[in-house]
């Protein structure tokens, strides 16, 4: 097994957490995580991965171990996520690389690569959505009625899911064996969440994800223009981006190599073996 190293590097007065694993000279590999959770989902697979990459997986702001500063003292988007990311990254030397993406990772590495297309080496989306055929609809109505309109009403449907319940449901929804899934996952994340002024941290990036989706033709445009290749490997029973989500990923890119696996949300909790031999066969061929 590779050692991984923890380390933290200020970016734009912002303290973030990162780790890091791999050879130096190694072709790079950047993982970016979703909500609830932080870097700490990748524990298992980057050591897999790190036998032949270099890997780097950050903390978003208000995530995992990074800096959560409160929100009046940050304007917490997707945008300004990116921009931590991108400076993390020429921080580090990094000026090409791929992407593996999941959930709020995946608005992240789009801009990413939006910002800068030759950048982008390869992509890897594991339940990391990039299409409106992928929305789950009994999944995101609620929250698109928060989007619309800020009421008791509709903020205590998406603080439902800052709860322990909540976030154990994602984790465990669509696993057919529930038993393999650590609960250490779920405790993990929600004691982070819990900190004092996270929940309105997470409500605004919530809110900020109503700009998402419209970009989505621009991020389409670019895919069919620079024909990235693109593994998507997703849990076919995921309830938050349904498996439309990765087939569409075709649409634009004929080549990309869609695999649908017996899970959930959190794929890696109950198939990290076989989606890592998949990343690893995918790479090899397109980049090494």
């Amino acid at each position: 097994m590779n050692v991984v190293h923890h380390r933290y590097a200020t970016v734009q007065g912002h303290r973030l957490f990162y780790r890091e694993a791999g050879p130096a000279d190694a072709p790079v590999l950047v993982l970016l995580h979703g909500f609830p959770t932080s870097s700490f989902m990748f524990r298992e697979l980057i050591p897999r991965l790190a036998q032949r990459y270099r890997v780097i997986a950050p903390d978003h702001l208000g995530f995992g171990l990074s800096d959560a500063p409160p929100v009046d003292a940050f304007e917490y988007t997707f945008d300004a996520l990116t921009e931590l990311t991108s400076g993390l990254l020429a921080q580090l030397g990094v000026s090409r690389y791929s992407i593996y993406v999941q959930d709020y990772g995946a608005p992240i590495g789009w801009r990413l690569a939006l910002a800068d297309p030759q950048a982008v080496s390869a992509v890897v989306t594991q339940s990391g959505n990039g299409y409106d055929a992928g929305f789950v609809k009994e999944f995101w109505e609620p929250i698109r009625e928060y989007q619309r309109e800020q009421t008791p009403e509709t903020e205590a449907n998406v603080r439902a899911a800052l709860t322990l319940e909540g976030i154990r449901w994602q984790y465990v929804t669509g696993v057919p064996d529930e038993s393999v899934v650590s609960p250490d996952t779920w405790h993990h994340d929600v004691a982070l969440v819990s900190r004092p002024g996270n929940d309105e941290i997470q409500l605004a990036l919530v809110r900020d994800y109503a700009n998402n989706s419209p970009m989505y033709p621009t991020l389409h445009e670019y895919l069919r223009s620079h024909q990235p290749p693109v593994l998507a490997v997703w849990g076919e029973n995921d309830p938050i981006f349904g498996p439309d989500g990765a087939r569409a990923f075709g649409d634009d890119v004929p080549e990309a190599e869609i695999h649908l696996l017996d899970g959930g949300h959190f794929l890696l909790e109950s198939a990290g073996e076989e989606v890592a031999a998949l990343m690893l066969d995918f790479l090899d061929r397109v980049i090494r």
